[in-house]
């Protein structure tokens, strides 16, 4: 965000009027020269009860005046945004000046729309004379004019001001905006892509551990492998995948963890057709699925049995990933380390906030539980 000095109109800076600034000019003045009729046909009305008439001109020569006005109103206005407001010392004294000057139009202009509507001359205002000695009434009036005039400019300046400040404003907020969405993006998308580079290592030397005694399933163990890292290469690149597409993933990479393992990792998870039609942050399942398995296997070579399990409660997804662990790793874990799960956490931070959480821990029945609970984001058939 740009410090406020910088949103100035500096002398450095000098920019034109535009066609949006000549609308918005028109807009105030027309507001102003309204305001202006309305005054003078009420001060005119009042006046005329007590039998004081030809004060205040025709409304129809206050309207020519305001017309004749505007195109000098315009030329101020480029005067200023070319004088700007900074330095202070030099550009504050321009400026009233520049206002002092517009002022000083409201007799001229108002005499000229006077003869151009055609006022007879017995009917006009008396002219002004120059002020000398005491203000007579004629010179009181002029200097309520050109007072008047005066802060119908500042008005009309500050205003077109004040815009020209909320448009660099807004824009630069949305700036920083599409800034933070890409910078927000390229995060997640590297969160994405954080895989853990031992698994691939450990997987492909299983595969050449097969090779040599069992060619069949090396086989099959390199066609799945394929298909799991298109699949984690092509979710990689979105942000949102479908939900069954998830579980395929997690499915393939168990399939090729059980080749590995053997007999001592056995898994379940729910059937495609009995999830719900629902949108996930891409890749959100693998990491846990991936803690699952790493974590299940260490410091114990007993059975490892890895569940998957999906809810919908309402507008929230919950998914659960539970895997047994050995006693003694229970005991000690907190569930604070490991990349993958906080990576998981901190990708439902940027993109659902506090209304997605991650929970972790080990649960009564001894087992370990991740738990992501998200906002339901339904496919639309």
């Amino acid at each position: 965000m740009r410090p406020l000095s910088d949103w100035t109109i500096d002398a450095g800076n000098r920019p034109g009027l535009k066609a949006r600034d000549l609308a918005l000019l028109a807009a105030i003045w027309a507001y102003v020269t309204l305001s202006n009729l309305l005054f003078g046909l009420s001060m005119a009305t009042s006046l005329a009860t007590i039998g004081v008439t030809h004060v205040f001109s025709p409304w129809d020569a206050r309207l020519l005046q305001h017309l004749l006005l505007f195109p000098a109103l315009v030329g101020c206005a480029w005067l200023s945004r070319r004088i700007g407001w900074q330095p202070g010392w030099r550009a504050w004294p321009l400026q009233l000046l520049l206002g002092l000057g517009f002022a000083m139009l409201a007799d001229p202009s108002l005499q000229l729309g006077d003869r151009l509507a055609g006022v007879p001359q017995s009917l006009m205002p008396p002219t002004i004379a120059p002020i000398e000695g005491p203000l007579d009434k004629q010179q009181l009036l002029f200097i309520a004019a050109s007072t008047s005039l005066l802060l119908s400019y500042a008005f009309c300046l500050a205003l077109l001001t004040g815009f020209d400040l909320y448009r660099r404003y807004r824009d630069s907020r949305l700036r920083t905006e599409a800034l933070e969405r890409a910078l927000s993006s390229a995060h997640l998308a590297a969160l994405r892509m954080q895989l853990s580079p031992h698994t691939l290592f450990n997987l492909l030397h299983t595969i050449r551990g097969n090779i040599s005694w069992d060619p069949a399933a090396a086989q099959t163990m390199v066609v799945q492998l394929g298909d799991l890292l298109r699949r984690l290469l092509r979710q990689g690149e979105q942000e949102l995948s479908r939900l069954q597409d998830e579980l395929e993933c997690a499915r393939l990479y168990l399939d090729l963890q059980q080749h590995r393992f053997s007999d001592r990792l056995r898994f379940a998870m729910p059937e495609r057709a009995s999830l719900p039609s629902a949108w996930v942050p891409s890749l959100i399942l693998h990491p846990l699925v991936e803690n699952a398995v790493v974590h299940g296997m260490a410091h114990h070579t007993a059975p490892v049995s890895i569940r998957i399990e999906v809810e919908s409660e309402r507008d929230e997804l919950v998914l659960r990933v539970s895997n047994t662990v050995a006693a003694n790793a229970a005991a000690g874990t907190d569930g604070t380390s490991g990349i993958g799960l906080k990576n998981v956490a901190e990708r439902l931070a940027i993109q659902f906030g506090e209304r997605a959480s991650l929970r972790t821990g080990v649960g009564a029945s001894g087992q370990w539980l991740a738990q992501v609970r998200m906002p339901m984001l339904r496919v639309e058939s």
